[in-house]
């Protein structure tokens, strides 16, 4: 599950540095901690970030900054310490949907199940193709909605059945 959660929140980071909404070369403590997120070195890339936001010049870089807090703490798996860097960062921009992809995810670690669906809910108005969303959205819905297992396999062996 673990590695799941990694990939999931890495794609957030990836595809933020791919549309430029990662800072460039102007905060390289920011560029720095989404490589280090990107490499899955979330305890680097939280500190990176943190230093980057410090020399944060515009609304830009504070809210990819934040968002990027979110999914490093998320990826540490400090689900109330990832949570209020979502929020920042959607104070700034609520229309980022990649923390609004985030803090659902937080959400559904929180066990905070109508919150994550209103989440999913206006990201996928912003970017309804996203992947990262179909699966946030997939994991909420395997916590509120589990399927049942429609076959049983018996597998206890009868007296004689090795010979």
């Amino acid at each position: 599950m673990r590695a799941l959660l990694l990939a999931i929140l890495l794609v957030s980071v990836a595809n933020a540095e791919q549309s430029n909404t990662v800072v460039g070369p102007s905060n390289a403590n920011l560029a720095a901690g989404a490589e280090a997120l990107l490499a899955r070195d979330a305890e680097e890339g939280v500190r990176l970030t943190h230093l980057g936001l410090k020399a944060a010049t515009n609304r830009r870089e504070r809210v990819s900054g934040l968002s990027n807090l979110c999914a490093g703490y998320a990826m540490l798996q400090q689900w109330e310490t990832a949570l209020p860097y979502c929020d920042q960062a959607l104070e700034l921009n609520g229309r980022h949907w990649r923390s609004l992809s985030n803090r659902a995810l937080v959400y559904v670690k929180l066990k905070r199940f109508e919150a994550a669906e209103a989440d999913i809910h206006l990201a996928l108005q912003i970017a309804p193709n996203a992947k990262t969303l179909k699966t946030v959205q997939s994991m909420l819905l395997d916590e509120t909605n589990p399927v049942s297992p429609s076959i049983v396999i018996d597998d206890r062996r009868n007296p004689g059945d090795d010979e």
